[in-house]
This record gives structure tokens, sequence and C-alpha cells, in this order.
């Protein structure tokens, strides 16, 4: 069983969804991104997704983009990427990591190569925001047949024709976008979210989670009523970015700043587990 799937199945037997964290590798450099990513689990977060810079993140808003900026000009690259997962697993070998980004910097590094390393380092899977279902063959294929999941988005537009599509090579879990739109720029309809996490669920039994748009642990609450887990990175990167010195260095808040945040994000969610369920 993958460290994904045991989390998932842990989760359950608790009777709760899962808190997925996000940060950008490197961000705003290479030491308070690791120590930031050893922070995560110890206050709450359940699965951790890691941000691959890239120079055009598309389908991120104002604060990722920033980050991935300020990782870039850090000397933050894919293979530093790598080596931060490595580090982070000499110390915790349990909790899932997925590296999200998009495809351009894996084409570059090579998609072989990349699978190999990534697998090495101890990542367990991709979330790769800009390869369709119509693209499986680039990454997605290669990834499953290496052993890592490769976790595909569904959006508020993605309709009961296209969803079989979405789900055929998606695994590890499903990715639901809240909102129409780029990423921390809208509060979800909470209501609305519940409806569409039920209608993916009639077509799958992997895990849905949601993402986009979670900010507060209230909001992690709502959204964890109905889904099997939450996606919460912009307001965690905006946190981040407001403890930094005027010369955009970390402080000594920095990472005590994300903990506090991500706890709340915990508690929230943990606030609705239903136990035995």
């Amino acid at each position: 069983m993958s460290r994904i799937d045991h989390r998932f199945s842990v989760l359950r037997q608790e009777g709760r969804a899962a808190l997925v964290t996000f940060i950008t590798a490197g961000d705003p450099d290479f030491n308070t991104s690791l120590a930031a990513l050893k922070a995560l689990p110890e206050a709450g977060a359940d699965i951790i997704e890691i941000g691959m810079p890239f120079t055009d993140p598309m389908a991120d808003g104002p604060a990722i983009q920033l980050a991935a900026q300020r990782a870039l000009k850090s000397g933050q690259t894919l293979a530093r990427t790598l080596e931060l997962v490595r580090a982070f697993r000499k110390d915790n070998a349990d909790t899932p990591v997925i590296l999200m980004g998009y495809y351009n910097p894996i084409y570059i590094y090579g998609v072989d190569r990349f699978l190999v390393d990534a697998k090495a380092a101890g990542v367990d899977g991709f979330i790769v925001v800009d390869l369709p279902p119509e693209e499986d063959s680039e990454l997605c294929l290669p990834s499953l047949k290496a052993g890592l999941a490769f976790i595909r988005l569904a959006t508020p537009t993605t309709d009961d024709k296209r969803l079989p599509t979405v789900l055929a090579n998606t695994s590890g879990f499903v990715y639901y976008v809240s909102i129409t739109g780029v990423t921390g720029t809208a509060v979800p309809d909470f209501d609305a979210v519940a409806g569409s996490v039920a209608r993916i669920k009639r077509h799958t039994d992997l895990p849905v989670v949601v993402g986009f748009g979670v900010r507060t642990g209230e909001h992690a609450a709502a959204i964890a009523r109905g889904a099997d887990g939450v996606v919460v990175g912009s307001a965690i990167v905006e946190t981040l970015r407001q403890s930094l010195d005027a010369d955009g260095q970390a402080t000594k808040q920095t990472v005590p700043a994300i903990a506090a945040l991500v706890k709340e994000l915990a508690d929230g969610i943990r606030s609705v587990a239903k136990k035995g369920t």
C-alpha cells in the first residue's frame, strides 16, 4: 500500500478528512523551506504538496506566483526540490509528499530521469496542472508504471460526460478545484462544493479532496464535512510572505507563523470528525 493510500485508510478509521498543505519549494530559501516542511506534520498536516517553482504558473494566483519568484530568485531548481524531499525524508518516512506544478521543468529535466530521481527521493505522486488526459503518455502513464501516483484535477466545469476521461488514469486521490479561477482568489460556495464532491464520488472510489480558496479553520471544517480532504496553499504561502523582513528574508517568526495556521486548519477539520464512521 502506498503512503497516500495508507494515510487515507487511517483517516477513514478516524472518521475525518485529510489536511493537505502546500508550500513552494525554496521559498524564501532552501533552509527555511525545509524547516517549514518539517513543521507541517507536527502542526497537523496529513499530506504535503510541494510546489515546483516555475516562471509561468498559469493556474496560480498572486500569492503562489510571488512565492515561485522568491524561490527561483534564491536559486531553487527542480533538482534542489528533489534534494528538499530527500532531506525531509531523513526525519519523516510516513507523510505522503506530492510534487505539484507544471510540465515544462519536468520535460527539461527529462521524464525518465525525473521519475527515477523523484521515487528515490521519497516522492509519492504528482499533480501537473497543464497535462490533460489526452497527454497521459507524456507523464501520467510512465508515473503509474513507476509506482507513483498521478493526481488529476476536476473543476466546476468538468461535467459528467468529461469526468470519466479525467478519472481514467487518476490515482491517489482526485483534486476538486472548488472555484473557477486561479488559486487563492475567492472563497468557495461550500454547499455547491459538497454537491460536486458527491457527484464525483458517484464516478470513483478514490478519495476526493478540495482546494482553492480555503483560508481558515472554519473554511476547512465546512469543506471537511463533505470531502475526504482539504487542500490549503495560498493562505499558507501568504502567511509565510507576511513573516518576511523588508528584504524578503525569513525571520524567526516565519516557521512558527506557518505552524500556527496549519494547527488552526487541522483543529477545524478535527472538529467535524466522526469517530467510528
